[in-house]
């Protein structure tokens, strides 16, 4: 059987368009939105309440871009979504009232799920079915640094320009970089399709038995939107809460910890995590960021516990973004990966997009540590939810191309 390489230059050039994808659509957000604020004569709290309903209807785009995924190609779907977030970035940057700014808003979350993780894994399942879950964790591990660079460059470039100023450029980079790579990789996967037209299927078989399938999709999605819920509501608090908790000065400092941790999640499961499966994976997740909320909880101004909490939630959360790659890949297979995704990423960002709200509510009426334990129940219930359908996997996967090749 041959050796099967990572398709090095593809996961490279996808990790350069994660980092700008997410750095220019997602985490720049916070750091333009008090200016955006400003600027339209609005209070904070409206903006990012916008923010939120533009999370919630790119849920309920996701499905719908999945199946053109699966439909058209994903890096099709890549490079013309590439060109639609340039286009709302400009129109966000144009936009001379509040109804437009939200509609522009809107719009861009629905690009993002047309060129972020969603997409880019089911580009990997699409080129490679086989390597694609290695090729995730690679993939994972660059784009992590989506944060560390471009939350800087936001505040670097508000000293210089102004918010629609600062959007223009965000949209020359989706246009010039992201575009074009997107393009490459979608000719790159078309060229080898023609020089090599007879060649074997090549599709990854799915370790669920058809019977449990459509049980397990749906426990799948539960249990991640549920763990998406519960880290969306501490991370759209993170700062805050730790200075109500008593930590004062050093919320910051412990909050910074964080984005490492999630890096090291995932540069730790490149090089140690090849023998742990999918379904455990999820599950070790899980664990680690209900742990870390849970030790917050109880913790309270203690530095210490402060300290395990966002070392456990960063590892957490690292690991849970391989997981939402590798694991539909693993139950379900390639055939049909961009609507299985994009079913699960429905529920996610729907569930995710309430969690702010909620989450400000319950640490207003029962206390932030009650509500930190209560947040930390409720995400244990989808770790649970991973485990039962750990229990079900029947075989691990294979490649369709392979099948004659593996003991009946």
């Amino acid at each position: 059987m041959r050796d099967i390489k990572i398709p090095a230059g593809i996961v490279s050039a996808l990790g350069l368009t994660q980092i700008i994808g997410y750095g220019t659509l997602y985490y720049s957000f916070s750091i333009l939105s008090p200016a955006i604020a400003k600027d339209l004569g609005l209070s904070l709290e409206w903006v990012f309440g916008v923010f939120s309903l533009s999370l919630f209807v790119g849920g309920m785009f996701a499905p719908i871009i999945g199946r053109h995924m699966d439909k058209v190609g994903a890096a099709t779907v890549m490079t013309a979504g590439s060109a639609i977030a340039a286009a709302t970035l400009a129109l966000c940057a144009w936009s001379p009232s509040v109804m437009v700014f939200a509609l522009a808003i809107v719009m861009l979350e629905i690009s993002s799920g047309m060129v972020q993780y969603q997409a880019a894994f089911a580009t990997l399942v699409e080129n490679e079915p086989r390597t694609a879950s290695r090729s995730i964790t690679y993939l994972t591990l660059i784009g992590g640094f989506a944060s560390t660079i471009f939350w800087p460059i936001s505040a670097a470039l508000t000293g210089y320009f102004t918010w629609r100023e600062i959007y223009l450029v965000f949209a020359a980079l989706n246009l010039l970089v992201c575009m074009p790579l997107h393009f490459w990789i979608m000719r790159a996967g078309k060229a080898a399709s023609r020089l090599d037209p007879n060649r074997a299927p090549n599709i990854v078989v799915g370790a669920l038995p058809p019977e449990a399938r459509r049980r397990s999709m749906i426990m799948v999605s539960f249990a991640f939107a549920i763990l998406g819920f519960t880290l969306a509501a501490i991370l759209a608090h993170l700062v805050p809460m730790l200075r109500t908790l008593g930590l004062g000065t050093m919320a910051v400092v412990v909050g910074s910890i964080f984005g490492p941790a999630q890096v090291a999640s995932r540069l730790i499961n490149m090089i140690f995590g090849t023998k742990l499966s999918p379904p455990m994976l999820a599950v070790t997740s899980g664990l680690l960021m209900v742990s870390g909320v849970f030790i917050l909880g109880l913790s309270g101004n203690w530095l210490p516990g402060a300290v395990a909490f966002a070392i456990c939630l960063g590892l957490g959360s690292g690991i849970n973004s391989i997981a939402q790659g590798s694991l539909p890949l693993y139950l379900f297979g390639s055939d049909g990966y961009g609507a299985v995704t994009g079913k699960m990423a429905a529920a996610r960002l729907a569930i995710g997009a309430t969690a702010p709200f909620i989450f400000a509510i319950a640490m207003q009426n029962l206390g932030i540590s009650m509500a930190l334990i209560v947040n930390a129940a409720l995400g244990f219930v989808g770790v649970v939810a991973f485990g039962v359908v750990a229990t079900s996997t029947r075989r691990p996967v294979v490649s369709a191309s392979q099948v004659s090749d593996q003991p009946q």
